[in-house]
């Protein structure tokens, strides 16, 4: 098969398996408030139980760093797997403990899965398109949140209810036949790691010069994001039903029109990283970010809120897309994925473990609106580090990066 023709084939199947990482993360979103009537939580009880479900994604580093030593497509595959058993758990759970273990232990493979599809496409894709092509690939989590905004209403009023949305989580079970049958590992896997002493480094390496600060870096970065994006959508449809009087059906309405509406600006920003690089294009990003998410829980008109849900919701898919193309680039092959580990997992998730109970309780006193707002100091300081401290790496090779 020639080059160009599997580099569309993997395209597809990276980008169908981003497309679930949206579709899974955006399902918690939209029945919260469901889940929450039905097992009596209140909004503390929610931050607590989100903030649980978090704790899986801290929890995959373990898989992602396994890839160093395995292989990219061996552990790509099992993820797959876990998450669509995982999934049909969550289904069949009955009250909040065993649908937040059910949970965790989705989020611990599709976390995974969604990390492992990065370093696929950095490590395969032309250095001259390589931001394009993480940047779409991750942007496609948008349209899995699309897809999930655009059927819950019809999902929840079915006899399935809420548990219909994690029946249909099932679907990427049909990926593992196309993993088994054309994926192959990555070229610069297979000639620079597989058969080498290099898969047996030892768990701290990260931890040394030279790679160890600008790890530490990366983490302090994705954390101050997540401190902010992770609550801004998660809460916004309680915000919306409960402080603004809207129901299911306009929150779906409008939800459903802010991911159509932030989709092309996830997929601009893909090639904005390419175009303008990595660090000119997160300054677009990150002030989509933090005017998107203090305009649609403190704005004041309707079109107000919609306008800066927009942003939000386009903001938020896109920084995603450039910490992982810096993630995935500023590392050697032997490390890439464990350095993926140590700053987006161990570090970077324990924001969305720690803040959601953080602003679950401060909501109680203050309201979601304020409570959320407040949040988004966090991703002007993530911008500023990222222009203080980050080098420009568009359109360089990865050897020579590393």
């Amino acid at each position: 098969m020639s080059d160009d023709r599997y580099h569309r084939r993997l395209f597809l199947f990276l980008g169908v398996a981003s497309f679930f990482e949206g579709f899974d993360t955006f399902a918690l979103t939209q029945l919260l408030p469901a889940i929450r009537a039905e097992m009596g939580l209140s909004p503390s009880d929610a931050g607590w139980l989100v903030g649980a479900i978090c704790a899986g994604s801290i929890l995959s580093y373990g898989l992602v760093r396994y890839a160093d030593r395995a292989g990219r497509r061996g552990v790509l595959a099992f993820t797959i797997l876990g998450y669509a058993v995982c999934t049909a758990l969550t289904a069949l759970a009955r009250g909040p403990f065993t649908f937040g273990a059910a949970q965790i232990a989705a989020r611990f493979f599709l976390i995974a899965e969604w990390a492992l599809s990065l370093v696929v496409a950095a490590e395969e894709f032309p250095a001259d398109r390589r931001g394009l092509y993480i940047g779409v690939i991750n942007a496609l989590t948008g349209v899995g949140a699309i897809v999930c905004a655009g059927i819950t209403p019809a999902v929840i009023s079915s006899p399935l209810g809420w548990r219909g949305i994690y029946v249909l989580g099932t679907a990427p079970l049909f990926l593992l036949a196309v993993a088994r049958r054309s994926l192959r590992e990555t070229r610069r896997f297979t000639e620079q790691v597989q058969g080498t002493s290099l898969v047996k480094r030892p768990f701290t390496q990260i931890l040394s010069p030279p790679h160890r600060n600008r790890m530490l870096l990366l983490a302090v970065i994705w954390m101050l994001t997540y401190a902010c994006t992770t609550n801004a959508i998660m809460f916004w449809k309680e915000h919306a039903m409960g402080e603004r009087g809207f129901t299911e059906g306009r929150v779906g309405l409008y939800i459903s029109i802010a991911a159509i509406a932030g989709l092309p600006l996830a997929f601009i920003s893909a090639k904005l990283l390419d175009t303008l690089g990595r660090r000119g294009a997160a300054v677009l990003i990150y002030l989509s970010v933090v005017a998107g998410t203090a305009g649609c829980y403190l704005g004041s008109s309707s079109a107000v809120v919609l306008l800066s849900l927009v942003f939000a919701m386009g903001g938020i898919t896109a920084t995603a897309s450039v910490l992982a193309a810096y993630n995935t680039e500023l590392f050697p092959t032997e490390l890439r994925s464990d350095a993926f580990g140590w700053s987006n997992h161990l570090f970077g998730r324990t924001a969305q473990c720690v803040t959601p109970v953080l602003v679950g309780y401060a909501a109680e006193s203050v309201g979601w609106g304020k409570a959320v707002s407040s949040t988004v100091v966090f991703p002007a300081l993530a911008l500023a580090l990222i222009l203080l401290t980050m080098p420009e790496t568009r359109g360089r090779e990865l050897e020579d990066i590393a």
